[in-house]
């Protein structure tokens, strides 16, 4: 264990004997226990911190003020939707009558739950223009393969299995053709005009009885709105395929459009994102995934239902079949459905709009600075392609690095692929104008920091606890456990 004592990095807090804890005497040693396989025994000690509790306690939260959240600053991360969580979310779901809930019990003991899970796929059917919702998958990517199962098992279910491959735009976000392969589909990429919007010309000649189906984000991974789309479905649809709309960018289109409407006949919902949940780390998540009218009988099992006034589960001989445990990661479902419920039908309309101002205001207030590849009005995200000015070398890593220093999370970076210099700025419809004005002020400082001093960004961050690592090492040789980190320090 390691932490800051009087300004001091100190690694080792361990004392030879010091304990945090006390057990009464072991009274059990004149019963016989159940035999443990040797092969299963410790054949030495752990090499355990020996600590008090005080000690503990400081060193976890001391690393824990060396976090970066929501709670505690700008996170303008694009493609992930890192939005603020009300607090009223987390009260809701860690109350004790959801918390001591089990799986297993018996349907009538938790009536109250299943009409909590019934009433949320309801709502997103209306939010999405969508027929039926299951929240069963653990995440996002999850939903895609369960909605690529979705289309895999309509087609299989006609007798169509000639269909095996999946178009997808080379805008689309890396799950997209992991998804696909897991699936085992095909990928086949159609390419991007240079508005960054899907070449329909290119399109037409991919579309053949092979094709089960179109994956797409709308707007796509630019923050472009795909105004091609109802010609793009009438296409796929003509040709025997279906259209998947990956939901990970919903939150510019709540309250304006429904991909239900657009022409869309699967997709996939990340609660964790449009709805808020804290998933920072990989975690928690929820992947609902819905579909249009004549799909229904394809989503996996188990499924909720309303029976008169009472809420059971079901089980369909025509569904793909289960692709999780129980009904989905419960404690995101009730965030969720506290999140819609706070915000209200009257006021949902008003996310979209607000998460288009506020990266239309960023885009225009720095786009004098910075290299704007496709102009125009963008959605809830827009992409810059580096530094305006790069004659001194100044790179996006190191702009991303320099952030840091000024009490901000980096944007995405590199990604999309289209862009050498990829810098994609996400605000959601949560910040307020006087943080989005500094952290413009902060971006202009910056650029105007690389033309003046550019080894200072380059050597970028200065104030971190941490300072600038090797990337290419880190990723290659991590220091994962307790003893590699005691034996380097």
């Amino acid at each position: 264990m390691n932490n800051v004592y009087y300004g001091k990095l100190i690694f080792e807090l361990s004392k030879e004997g010091r304990r945090g804890y006390s057990l009464p005497e072991n009274k059990l040693n004149n019963y016989k226990l159940a035999d443990m396989p040797e092969a299963l025994m410790r054949q030495r000690e752990l090499d355990l911190p020996q600590v008090d509790e005080l000690t503990v306690v400081r060193h976890y939260t001391n690393m824990s003020n060396n976090n970066f959240g929501v709670d505690t600053g700008f996170y303008p991360l694009g493609s992930c939707t890192m939005k603020y969580n009300p607090k009223i979310n987390e009260e809701m779901c860690h109350h004790y009558a959801f918390t001591r809930l089990h799986p297993l019990q018996n349907e009538n003991t938790v009536q109250g739950a299943l009409k909590l899970y019934y009433e949320l796929q309801n709502m997103l059917s209306e939010l999405s223009g969508l027929s039926e919702f299951t929240l069963n998958p653990f995440a996002g990517a999850h939903g895609e393969l369960t909605g690529l199962m979705v289309m895999r098992t309509y087609h299989a279910s006609r007798g169509d299995n000639k269909r095996t491959k999946v178009i997808i735009p080379d805008s689309a976000h890396g799950t997209n053709p992991a998804s696909a392969a897991v699936c085992g589909l095909d990928v086949v990429v159609v390419k991007s005009r240079p508005d960054g919007t899907v070449d329909v010309e290119d399109l037409k000649p991919l579309l053949n009885d092979e094709i089960a189906g179109m994956m797409m984000t709308n707007p796509n991974t630019l923050g472009i709105f795909e105004h091609n789309i109802a010609e793009i479905a009438s296409l796929v649809h003509e040709a025997g395929g279906l259209m998947y709309y990956d939901g990970a960018n919903l939150n510019p289109m709540l309250g304006m459009c429904r991909p239900g409407d657009l022409g869309f006949d699967i997709m996939h919902i990340n609660l964790h994102k449009t709805f808020s949940t804290p998933h920072g780390g990989g975690g928690p998540g929820d992947g609902p995934v819905g579909v249009r009218a004549g799909l229904e009988d394809f989503l996996p099992n188990p499924h909720v239902v309303k029976d008169g006034d009472r809420y059971t589960l079901t089980f369909n001989d025509k569904s793909l079949g289960s692709v999780s445990g129980f009904v989905g990661n419960y404690g995101v479902i009730m965030r969720a459905y506290a999140y819609i419920r706070t915000i209200g039908k009257e006021n949902m309309r008003m996310v979209g709009p607000l998460a288009v101002l506020n990266a239309n205001y960023i885009k225009e207030s720095l786009k004098d600075c910075f290299e704007l590849p496709i102009g125009g009005v963008c959605k809830h995200e827009f992409v810059f392609d580096g530094l305006k000015d790069k004659s001194t070398g100044v790179t996006t890593l190191d702009v991303a690095k320099r952030l840091l220093d000024y009490g901000f999370h980096a944007p995405t970076i590199y990604f999309p692929l289209l862009f050498h210099e990829a810098l994609m700025i996400e605000p959601t419809e949560n910040e307020s104008k006087e943080t989005l004005d500094g952290f413009i002020e902060v971006m202009r400082t910056i650029a105007r920091e690389a033309k003046e001093q550019p080894d200072m960004v380059k050597s970028a961050p200065h104030t971190t606890p941490v300072r600038r690592l090797d990337d290419t090492q880190a990723a290659l040789h991590p220091v994962v456990n307790y003893a590699e980190l005691k034996l380097e320090n």
